[in-house]
C-alpha cells in the first residue's frame, strides 16, 4: 500500500468567516450524503483516509489549500454536517481541549447508538500516542478527530504543529488496512517540507529497535540506568550529540521501575503505558542504537488542490453565487437519487464539469 499519510501546511492565523463556514457545512453534508446514498458510509472513510482526497475536499469547500486551518475547519464542517444527518457516520474530537474530550464523546455516541466504545477509544489513544512519541518529527499534536461507523470502522485525522518552523503536519489513519499500530500504520504521507532528521520507530527498519527497547524495560532498571550513564561519557558520532544531552537517567528511573513491574510484551504495549512519552522513548532508542546496535529509522516518512476560491482570496475570492449553486446541485441530486434516479448521483463524480471556466471566474 502506498504511504500517503501526512500533510505539511504553513500555520495561518484567523478563522473561516461565519458565512463561509455555514456554506462549508451545507456543501460538506450534501457531498458526504451523496457518497453514502450511492456507496455507503464505509466509502466516506475510505476517502477521508487519503490525505490528497481530503486536501482536495477542503479546497472544494472553499478553504485555502496551503493553510493549516484547512484541517481543523474541514473536520469541523464535517462534524457539524453529520450532527443533523442520519448517515451512520459519527465524529468525536476536535482542536485543543476538544481533542482531549474524544473518549467522552465516543462514549456518549456509543450510549445512543449501541456501538461498543472500547476499541474506538483505544484507537483514538494509540494514534495520538504514536504520532507524539513513536514518530518524533518535531510536530506537537494539537488536533485529533476520529470518524467512525456503526460497525466500528474508523478514520483518524490529526494535526501537529512545529511553532519554530511555522508549519503544521497532518496525519491520516484508517482501520481498513491497519495491521499494526506501530509498524507503518499511517495510510500514507504527503508533505511540502521533509525534515532532515526524524526518529521514526514506526518504520519497518525500526522493528529490531522496538524489540530491543521492550527487552530493556523488562530488565531490572539498574542495568538500563547504567547503560544510559555510560552513553553520557562516550564520544559519540555527531548525529547523537543532542540526544545524549537529553539523557536524564535519574529522571527516568521512576518510569523504568513502572515498566519493569508491568513487563510489556510488545512495543505497542510499552508505548501505551501511562507515563511513557517522547523522552522515555528517545532515551531507550538511543541505548538500543549505540549499545546494542539496533539502529532505528531516522528518515522522515513524509505532495496538494481549488474549486470555489479560498478564504484569503487566493487564487481568487470565494464566489458565493457559484458556491450556492454547488450546494443546490448536490442536494437536488440526493433528493432525486432517493426517488430512484441514481444516475444523478453518478453524474456528481464529474463535479468539475458542472461549471464552465467562465462561470468560475465570473
Amino acid at each position: 500500500m502506498q504511504r500517503t499519510g501526512t500533510a505539511d501546511l504553513p500555520l495561518h492565523g484567523g478563522r473561516a468567516p461565519r458565512w463561509l463556514f455555514d456554506r462549508m457545512v451545507r456543501l460538506a453534508g450534501a457531498i458526504l450524503e451523496a457518497i453514502v446514498v450511492e456507496l455507503g458510509p464505509q466509502e466516506v472513510l475510505r476517502r477521508l483516509q487519503d490525505p490528497f482526497w481530503f486536501q482536495a475536499f477542503g479546497a472544494l469547500l472553499g478553504f485555502d489549500w496551503h493553510s493549516s486551518g484547512l484541517t481543523t475547519t474541514t473536520t469541523g464542517a464535517i462534524k457539524e454536517a453529520l450532527k443533523d444527518r442520519d448517515l451512520g457516520l459519527y465524529v468525536a474530537g476536535g482542536k485543543g481541549r476538544t481533542s482531549r474530550k474524544t473518549p467522552d464523546q465516543i462514549r456518549r455516541i456509543a450510549d445512543r447508538t449501541g456501538i461498543h466504545p472500547d476499541p474506538l477509544i483505544y484507537a483514538s489513544r494509540m494514534t495520538a500516542k504514536v504520532d507524539s512519541a513513536a514518530l518524533q518529527d518535531g510536530y506537537q499534536i494539537y488536533h485529533h478527530v476520529l470518524i467512525f461507523t456503526q460497525d466500528g470502522q474508523w478514520v483518524v485525522i490529526q494535526q501537529g504543529m512545529n511553532p519554530v518552523r511555522r508549519y503544521a503536519r497532518r496525519y491520516h489513519w484508517s482501520s481498513e488496512h491497519l495491521q499494526s499500530f506501530v509498524v507503518e500504520p499511517h495510510t500514507g504521507i504527503a508533505a511540502q517540507r521533509r525534515e532532515s532528521r526524524v526518529l521514526d520507530l514506526t518504520a519497518k527498519e525500526s522493528v529490531a529497535t522496538q524489540e530491543v527497547m521492550v527487552d530493556l524495560v523488562r530488565e531490572r532498571p539498574e542495568q538500563t540506568i547504567r547503560d544510559m550513564e555510560r552513553l553520557r561519557h562516550l564520544r559519540l558520532p555527531r548525529r547523537h550529540e543532542l540526544w545524549v544531552q537529553d539523557l536524564r537517567p535519574e529522571s527516568l528511573k521512576k518510569i523504568l521501575l513502572r515498566t519493569y513491574e508491568r513487563a510489556p510484551a510488545s512495543f505497542e504495549e510499552l508505548l501505551g503505558l501511562q507515563g511513557v512519552g517522547p523522552k522515555t522513548i528517545r532515551a531507550l532508542a538511543l541505548v538500543s542504537d549505540i549499545i546494542y546496535g539496533a539502529t532505528p529509522s531516522y528518515q522522515d516518512p513524509a505532495v496538494y488542490a481549488f474549486a470555489h476560491g479560498g478564504k484569503d482570496g487566493y487564487p481568487y475570492p470565494v464566489n458565493r453565487r457559484v458556491y450556492e449553486r454547488s450546494i443546490d446541485v448536490v442536494e437536488r441530486a440526493i433528493r432525486l437519487a432517493k426517488l430512484g434516479h441514481r444516475e444523478k448521483l453518478q453524474a456528481l463524480r464529474k463535479l468539475g464539469q458542472l461549471f464552465s471556466d467562465e462561470e468560475v471566474s465570473s
